[in-house]
């Protein structure tokens, strides 16, 4: 059964940078899409970003976060990070590392079969 652990939430204040890490295991799939979804109070949980395993593209949800997310994987490490620059109090959220079998994008949460159990971030003053 592929694990999936977040790491790297707190609290940071708006304009300030976070790296979020998710520790993959037993992902032994030939071709994946792994990516980084978020849930803000009281909204429903949207993809955030992620990565196609067959050619390492990756993909944004819209331009609220391109451009100051950064998503990237360490193969060699079997870990997911998602870099965050220039947070907002909007991006204040529980941040989930999600994967699923396919070679195509990711962002929308009905596809994916594998969930982590979530790591909060919160920006605020």
């Amino acid at each position: 059964q592929v694990q999936l652990v977040e790491s790297g939430g707190g609290l940071v204040q708006p304009g300030g940078s976070l790296r979020l890490s998710c520790a993959v295991s037993r992902l032994s799939l030939d071709y994946y899409c792994i990516g980084w979804f978020r849930q803000a109070p009281g909204k429903a949980r949207q993809g955030v970003s992620c990565l196609v395993s067959t050619d390492d593209s990756t993909y944004y949800r819209d331009s609220s976060v391109k451009g100051r997310f950064t998503i990237s994987m360490d193969k060699a490490r079997n870990t997911l990070y998602l870099e965050m620059n220039s947070l907002k109090p909007e991006d204040t959220a529980v941040y989930y590392c999600a994967a699923v079998q396919t070679k195509n994008p990711c962002l929308y949460d009905y596809v994916m079969d594998y969930w982590g159990k979530g790591t909060q971030v919160i920006v605020s003053s």
